[in-house]
């Protein structure tokens, strides 16, 4: 009987050690503050920049920064969250899939005397700081541009389509705004909404279904960057125009070839940095407001020259 114990010791001590190999112990210094980063996933190019943007932070105030890739997996970002309290981390910065989801696990690191800044998803809780944008006011822009389009050119009708992906809320704050922007419109109707669930590939699937199901559509409008970039390739020869999240390369050859009327472009290398140094004011007992704004700027053919450099 005495050995069932001891095994199971054994095992949850395997299982521990394990743990903090994966998430990247080795990785940290002894004598420099410790901030990790609870990544999305790194397939898209905005989870890309913004970690491009904590690392340059992090480099230039001598802290090291290590990075979990979620991989569209909430409970692997709760369970990076306790594996890093484990490591009695300094700071904790998270890019929340599900942010009802993710409270727990930054209320127990907030016990732990570990503030978390959270970055891009509204989080509504113990969060000692939020890093982004107002999504559901640059979801009405949006809107509200797509409205004057149609009205302007399509006699103020239009039958809109949406990529979106329904498991991201951000995404989804995203489409209620983009929804009240577009209501200055009254003949814009949304005939159809569909889910590529922040991945490619589902989001092209998903948009060649939209696009051949609804041969009346004019407008269809992506809620992030893979829906945009999967859109962009499912709509090639179609007639219709796209507004969307995130400039790619693909997005910017669509404005070119007049397939992409507008695309809302956020600052992630800025949002990167930001977040990394509010942690670190954090650290130092420094005071950092609650809600730190980065500007975003809707990409047109009229401005998009300024960003070809960084697609290229």
């Amino acid at each position: 009987m005495s050995a069932v114990p001891s095994l199971r010791r054994t095992t949850v001590a395997a299982v521990a050690f394990l743990a903090l190999s994966i998430f990247g112990s080795a990785g940290f210094a002894a004598d420099r503050k410790k901030i990790a980063l609870v990544q999305i996933n790194q397939e898209a190019l905005f989870f890309i920049q913004m970690n491009q943007g904590a690392r340059a932070a992090a480099k230039a105030a001598g802290v090291d920064l290590v990075i979990h890739n979620a991989n569209n997996d909430p409970s692997a970002q709760t369970n990076a969250i306790e594996t890093y309290i484990q490591q009695k981390v300094d700071a904790i910065l998270v890019a929340a899939i599900d942010v009802n989801g993710i409270k727990p696990a930054i209320s127990e690191a907030r016990k732990a005397g570990i503030p978390v800044v959270t970055i891009d998803a509204i989080v509504d809780g113990d969060n000692a700081a939020q890093v982004g944008v107002d999504n559901y006011k640059v979801g009405v822009d949006i809107g509200k541009h797509t409205a004057n389009y149609i009205s302007k050119t399509l006699g103020g009708k239009a039958q809109v389509g949406v990529v979106g992906a329904l498991n991201s809320f951000i995404q989804n704050v995203r489409l209620d705004g983009f929804k009240a922007g577009l209501a200055s419109v009254p003949g814009a109707k949304i005939v159809s909404i569909v889910d590529g669930q922040n991945v490619q590939d589902q989001a092209q699937t998903a948009a060649e279904n939209l696009i051949s199901g609804n041969p009346g559509l004019q407008i269809v409008y992506a809620t992030g960057e893979p829906a945009l970039i999967g859109l962009v390739a499912a709509a090639q020869g179609a007639r219709l125009k796209i507004v969307g999240w995130d400039l790619s390369a693909q997005a910017i050859k669509g404005i070119d070839a007049g397939l992409v009327a507008a695309v809302v472009q956020q600052d992630p290398e800025g949002e990167g940095r930001a977040a990394v140094g509010a942690a670190i004011k954090l650290i130092n007992k420094q005071a950092v407001e609650k809600n730190i704004s980065v500007p975003v700027t809707i990409v047109t053919k009229e401005n998009v020259h300024q960003y070809r450099a960084i697609f290229r």
